[in-house]
């Protein structure tokens, strides 16, 4: 998500046509569906094996090496469309000239390595972890 989203922001900045527009658009949901996938196949081979299975690494193995396999043919295209130097110096000389977007470009770059870092899940641990100690600190 956070991928994708980057994507389409600095698309902006690039001439793509509308068929370039909608390859973007395609992978970025196809790498979700993909990891969505993953997901359900990692938890339905977790409930079907208590203990270590040998068929069940392999087909976690299989899973995640598709998400691997798509993403790396995704940023294939990305660096196709957008190793432009010249396009990467106007997004530079855009930022740089308007520090507003710049200073939120930065904040939006740190939440998105804190989000992949964590994850939602984690995000939501880390916030309930914080509102306790403060519960705490105020009893």
């Amino acid at each position: 998500m956070t991928a994708g989203f980057y994507v389409l922001l600095f698309s902006s900045f690039y001439g793509f046509s509308a068929v370039q527009m909608a390859l973007l658009v395609i992978l970025i949901a196809a790498v979700m569906a993909a990891e969505t996938i993953n997901t359900c196949i990692e938890e339905l081979c977790n409930l079907s094996a208590d203990r270590y299975e040998p068929l069940v690494k392999v087909a976690k193995d299989a899973a995640a090496g598709a998400v691997l396999i798509l993403s790396i043919a995704a940023s294939v295209v990305a660096v196709i469309f957008f190793w432009n130097i010249s396009v990467i110096l106007q997004i530079i000389n855009f930022f740089v000239d308007n520090i507003f977007l710049l200073v939120l470009l930065v904040l939006s770059a740190v939440c998105s390595v804190i989000f992949v870092w964590l994850g939602p899940v984690g995000i939501r641990e880390q916030l309930l972890r914080i509102k306790l100690k403060l519960k705490i600190k105020k009893q």
